[in-house]
């Protein structure tokens, strides 16, 4: 039997492989929120524009309201033989109420229906991720506040490099996931135009409200032309794009986090709530929340790079392949929020371990920058000049295997004459740190400056939305 939803065309109906590789209602019947409201929004609209008759819109406005209680409940049968959805709702919606259901499809498409319940998924799901970029800014925000003084080496190549603070490492990562906000927030705007009334590709022949539909489910505007409407996964890929380099900014911090839990840095420990054991060494615990967060972001490249892929060569305008778009939002959106979650769990009640943190900041002559730079700005001397002379203290220190704070002022005068006392003002790790006061630098005050400002900007943001701005 063909299909009684589309199928008179068709002599007979589909064969099993075909039925196999078209349907999509195993992971599409997540937009059944998004169906149902644009729905009743369109058929609303075709009311008030005097295309269907008030009374079978409010018949099918309250099908469909049934329709979504089944499914919450758990009692609506999905059928893979209506492939999608969209079919599905028509389908019970003609079982509840008759014929009137083949009237909600007046002026519309599948083609303008789904992208209109795909952009309205991708538009609330990054609304929840919003909430979660801004609980770990703020909790990135405290930590740094409370450890704003507390010394730990920074590094390049992996190699000790400068002592910085903790709480400055941490801020460091504040600006990253707040560009992630941004990013999002700007995907999110531009996304939020209506494609319902663009129909098939290239609009309808009846008197329909566009504007109408388009406010009534929260848009900003309609989408301007019906062919690109259609057509358009911009909003996915950007949303999934933005979702990747958020990934990355994780990864890069459950990386470092997974070296800070080593014994051999010991810098951090991990609550038993986001570690594990293991099954045949008992003294184990693995930070498994931070390695599976670095995990995920293999499945987020994945998924950009297979709609970039899938997109590509496709002519305008609607074609079947977009069918494979929403498996990958489906996986990639959800999994950054569970990433974000788990990142923000870590963060907030992680032990950290001030001693071995500060013991290490003073190892590999970090501070070494710093007798540089006193030889410019007490000495006069030009900077290559100064690196070549604390190049020669350093190689003396490692020769003595002394720290440079603990060199003898004589052995400083040998190599240059000029250097007095005051040099030790800035060769420990904590008086390095309170020096770099320039804007952006680790200096405790400025780290306690900007996590105060990220914290306020924050509790102003909940204010204005009337949330708790600890939520």
């Amino acid at each position: 039997m063909s299909n009684r939803m589309w199928g008179g065309r068709f002599a007979e109906g589909p064969d099993a492989i075909m039925e196999e590789i078209n349907a999509s209602i195993d992971y599409d019947r997540k937009l059944y929120r998004q169906d149902i409201a644009g729905s009743q929004a369109h058929v609303r609209m075709l009311a008030a524009c005097d295309i269907v008759a008030a009374e079978d819109a409010e018949t099918i406005a309250h099908g469909l309201d049934t329709i979504r209680s089944e499914i919450e409940a758990g009692e609506f049968t999905f059928s893979r033989a209506l492939e999608d959805i969209h079919m599905n709702i028509e389908a019970r919606l003609a079982e509840l109420i008759g014929p009137a259901a083949g009237r909600l499809h007046t002026a519309r498409s599948r083609n303008d229906q789904v992208a209109t319940d795909f952009r309205m998924w991708v538009r609330d799901t990054l609304d929840a991720l919003d909430g979660q970029f801004t609980d770990l800014i703020r909790v990135l925000s405290e930590r740094a506040l409370e450890h704003a003084g507390t010394v730990m080496p920074g590094f390049t190549h992996l190699q000790s490099a400068q002592p910085v603070t903790f709480g400055h490492h941490l801020m460091a990562y504040v600006e990253m996931f707040a560009r992630d906000r941004s990013r999002m927030r700007d995907a999110r705007a531009r996304m939020n135009e209506c494609p319902l009334g663009s129909a098939a590709l290239a609009g309808t022949s009846f008197p329909i409200d566009r504007e109408m539909t388009a406010a009534a489910l929260g848009f900003d505007r309609p989408t301007a032309n019906s062919l690109d409407a259609v057509s358009d996964r911009d909003f996915v890929l950007e949303a999934v794009s933005a979702a990747a380099i958020a990934s990355m900014h994780l990864s890069r911090l459950a990386e470092e986090i997974v070296i800070w839990c080593s014994a051999q840095f010991g810098f951090v420990t991990l609550s038993d709530r986001f570690s594990t054991g293991s099954s045949i060494m008992p003294q184990k615990k693995n930070p498994d929340a931070a390695e599976l967060v670095r995990a995920k972001t293999g499945r987020i490249y994945g998924a950009q790079t297979a709609l970039l892929v899938m997109m590509k060569g496709l002519p305008l305008a609607y074609s079947k392949d977009m069918q494979e778009d929403k498996e990958q939002a489906f996986d990639a959106l959800p999994n950054l929020s569970l990433a974000l979650a788990a990142m923000t769990g870590m963060i907030g009640d992680l032990t950290v371990n001030q001693k071995a943190m500060k013991q290490a900041a003073g190892s590999g002559y970090s501070t070494a920058t710093d007798l540089a730079d006193w030889l410019v700005r007490v000495l006069g001397m030009p900077f290559r000049d100064a690196h070549h002379v604390t190049g020669r203290v350093v190689a003396l220190a490692v020769q003595k295997n002394l720290t440079l704070h603990r060199l003898p002022l004589a052995d400083l005068q040998a190599i240059e004459p000029r250097i007095t006392e005051d040099v030790f003002s800035v060769l420990s790790v904590d008086k390095s740190v309170r020096s770099r006061v320039s804007l952006g630098g680790t200096a405790p005050a400025n780290v306690r400056k900007q996590a105060r400002k990220w914290l306020k900007a924050l509790e102003r943001e909940a204010a204005r939305e009337g949330r708790s701005a600890t939520a």
